[in-house]
């Protein structure tokens, strides 16, 4: 039997920025980690930015995923955050990419659909299944049980991301 795939969700966000790290094998999922890089409100963005890659790419020494997953961005009314989560989202996708990691994407509905059964699931849903798929998991935010949901989605959707990167 060949080795677990080790995968690593991202939730971006330029105060915290949620990661988990699971591993798949055949149909068995296992928590490996899980945690939030926080960032100082009162920093420059780019200190802030620095940080989340900084914190990233500490998690990746650490972990050595084979691929990752991010939450995709969705548009708020306000254009300044929406630009500002777009950058920490920038980040969240060139660091595992930096590191040879593929990055798949997730819209937040089909991540809550994934692991919810429904794509409007609150947050309370969402860290409740976790805890079910996950019995070991022990996030202590939403962040990082937003990461987790991520990565457990992506390990649920590989194949169809990688056939699709195949045939593309």
């Amino acid at each position: 039997m060949s080795r677990p795939i080790r995968i690593l969700g991202i939730d971006p966000g330029l105060r915290r920025t949620g990661w988990g790290m699971v591993a798949i094998a055949g149909n068995q999922l296992a928590f490996l980690g899980c945690g939030s890089v926080t960032t100082n409100d009162r920093d420059a963005l780019s200190a802030r930015l620095l940080a989340i890659h900084d914190g990233l790419m500490r998690i990746l020494d650490e972990f050595r995923p084979d691929e990752a997953a991010v939450e995709q961005t969705f548009v708020s009314k306000d254009a300044r955050a929406t630009l500002k989560l777009g950058q920490a989202r920038g980040i969240a996708m060139v660091v595992p990419a930096r590191a040879g990691v593929p990055v798949a994407e997730y819209a937040p509905n089909l991540i809550k659909k994934s692991i919810v059964g429904a794509g409007h699931g609150d947050k309370a849903q969402v860290r409740m299944m976790i805890g079910v798929l996950l019995p070991k998991a022990d996030p202590s935010s939403d962040d990082a049980a937003d990461a987790l949901a991520i990565a457990v989605t992506h390990a649920h959707h590989r194949q169809s991301v990688v056939l699709k990167v195949a045939m593309g």
